[in-house]
């Protein structure tokens, strides 16, 4: 995919505290596009109302997938947040309520905005954001986060917004754990010198990653890569002038092999000290 197609999908459990990873991959996207502060809060703030109605209303306390689509656009960005679920019930009045107060939120502060579905249909809420003017002339990439149970799966498209999405995703997700700020630098480290390799071994130009948190700590998941791309990515993280890699900045690094192709599993332990030794 060429970067003149702009846009960012992501897919992951409806639950509240995956809210946080979708408002920071947002931010990300919007910071990397040249969106400013005040814009980027409004952002944060109608996207984080309408995955909450979702949170909240959809499934009625079952699991069920909440699916948030950014499209970059020639003013602004849109964004659909979308669910599954049992949809809108027009006699429901408390959910009504509910909803009410959220939508007049995203209504006050999106350019536009729009509501869809019905009962058993699920909801769609699409809203536009302008683009600050002074920061629009130079917006090109393409990302989308698609779903998984324990961890969310990012298949990004445009090179440039690889390390913005990545580093806010781990970020959120390493927020959720008690990590000293070196600990944290080394993961941000370790995952940004990854987002530099991407494009030497994705050669479909789709980068695809998936970002876990479970067991007590993160996982970040490269792949599937063709055949020797994992050795390729290695190699890509050695450092000769001082004769190391940043590997041993994680817990664990492996290859694993799939249907699809190989994988690089990297393992952080929040509670490990810089440098992956035993705090």
């Amino acid at each position: 995919m060429t970067e003149d197609r702009l846009g960012l999908l992501i897919t992951i459990p409806a639950k509240p505290e995956n809210v946080a990873v979708i408002r920071h991959a947002l931010a990300g996207l919007a910071e990397m596009l040249g969106m400013r502060e005040p814009g980027i809060g409004d952002l944060k703030t109608v996207v984080t109302e309408a995955c909450m109605n979702v949170v909240v209303h959809a499934y009625e306390g079952e699991p069920g997938p909440l699916q948030v689509e950014a499209r970059v656009e020639e003013d602004g960005l849109s964004v659909s947040v979308r669910d599954f679920g049992r949809g809108i019930r027009p006699n429901a009045d408390d959910e009504r309520q509910s909803l009410r107060i959220g939508l007049t939120l995203i209504a006050a502060l999106s350019s536009s905005f729009s509501i869809s579905g019905g009962l058993g249909k699920g909801t769609e809420v699409t809203m536009h954001l302008l683009f600050d003017p002074a920061g629009a002339e130079d917006r090109a990439s393409d990302a989308a986060i698609a779903p998984s149970a324990p961890e969310a799966e990012l298949q990004i498209e445009g090179p440039r917004v690889v390390a913005p999405v990545l580093e806010r995703v781990i970020g959120a997700l390493a927020a959720r754990h008690p990590i000293g700020i070196d600990r944290l630098n080394d993961v941000l480290l370790l995952a940004d010198a990854v987002s530099d390799e991407a494009p030497r071994v994705f050669p479909d130009g789709s980068y695809r990653f998936a970002v876990g948190d479970g067991d007590g700590g993160i996982d970040l998941r490269v792949g599937p890569l063709p055949e020797g791309a994992t050795e390729r990515l290695r190699d890509g993280l050695s450092l000769p002038e001082v004769g190391g890699s940043l590997e041993t900045l994680a817990d664990r690094v492996e290859v694993e092999g799939g249907e699809s192709g190989e994988y690089l599993v990297v393992r952080f332990d929040p509670a490990t000290a810089p440098g992956g030794t035993a705090a």
